[in-house]
């Protein structure tokens, strides 16, 4: 690992600052690329809706550093995430961070970061009236949210909120409300395992509520389920999902989901793409919220 030259002073300059290999560092905040293209990466605005940390306008990422992001750059990234100023950005990423130059490559990999960015503050049952009223309009029922997810209150900088939280097998969280998609550390697979010889495997967290929504219609034949929390993550859940007789992948049909799924039953004939029943959207919930 190189470290970049630094100006006069000791600290790196704006510009150097502005080249940093920031899909790392996003992946280290909890956004994901929304679409990989070759070496581009497409994510939601921050800056949208009012400042809220979703939006629905995409822009681009090229080799890893921000090229077009609205009128938003690098700077602008890191300040909107720490809640500080220009001076204690230069400050914090002269200090604390080491880095590759950018590089293209086909997903993001992790940054680690001396001090974790997002502070989970505590854990609950689900009794936020708000997170009710956004799991409804995901049309997932209230009690299937309350028996795999807890409220999670968290804090960046100074920023206190709360969303629903998926927890993972390194105790991590993926966090959801009607703003806000994030993930705190460590980034990783969700397995529920009850000893069933099947294993049902989504892409996130609403994608797995939905099913156990759906399931909750039919009689329902036991099985053990993982959720990836991320496409890239797909390869670390084989180990688990290949001591399995059936494997059923309910995976986004967007062109990431259908190549891991097709990549799959090249791998085994365990595998079972189950994603046609949604065919025509993007994914199992989006299906979902069409038919309710």
């Amino acid at each position: 690992m190189r470290e970049r030259t630094r100006g006069n002073d000791g600290l790196l300059t704006l510009v150097q600052i502005k080249e940093l290999d920031i899909v790392d560092y996003l992946l280290e905040l909890g956004f994901e690329p929304d679409k990989i293209r070759n070496v581009d990466h497409l994510y939601l605005s921050p800056f949208r809706m009012s400042g809220l940390l979703h939006s629905r306008s995409i822009e681009t990422l090229i080799d890893g550093t921000i090229m077009a992001w609205g009128a938003a750059g690098t700077i602008s990234i890191l300040q909107y995430s720490f809640q500080c100023t220009v001076r204690e950005i230069v400050n914090l990423f002269s200090d604390h961070l080491s880095f590759h130059k950018p590089r293209p490559r086909p997903v993001p990999r992790m940054l680690h970061v001396t001090k974790s960015l997002l502070e989970i503050l505590s854990t609950g049952t689900l009794s936020s009236e708000s997170l009710v009223r956004y799991i409804s309009s995901r049309c997932v029922f209230d009690d299937i949210a309350k028996r795999y997810c807890r409220q999670v209150n968290y804090r960046i900088g100074d920023r206190r909120n709360f969303a629903l939280g998926l927890q993972n097998d390194s105790g991590g969280y993926e966090l959801r409300n009607s703003f806000t998609k994030l993930a705190s550390t460590s980034k990783d697979i969700t397995t529920i395992d009850i000893g069933a010889s099947t294993v049902s495997v989504f892409e996130g967290m609403f994608d797995f509520l939905s099913y156990k929504t759906i399931m909750t219609q039919t009689v329902e034949v036991p099985e053990n389920h993982i959720v990836l929390n991320s496409i890239s993550l797909f390869e670390r859940s084989r180990s688990f999902l290949e001591r399995h007789s059936q494997i059923n992948l309910y995976l986004d049909r967007d062109t990431a989901g259908l190549k891991c799924s097709s990549a799959a039953k090249a791998i085994s004939e365990k595998y079972n793409d189950a994603s046609g029943i949604y065919d025509g959207f993007k994914d199992l919930n989006d299906w979902l919220v069409s038919i309710t």
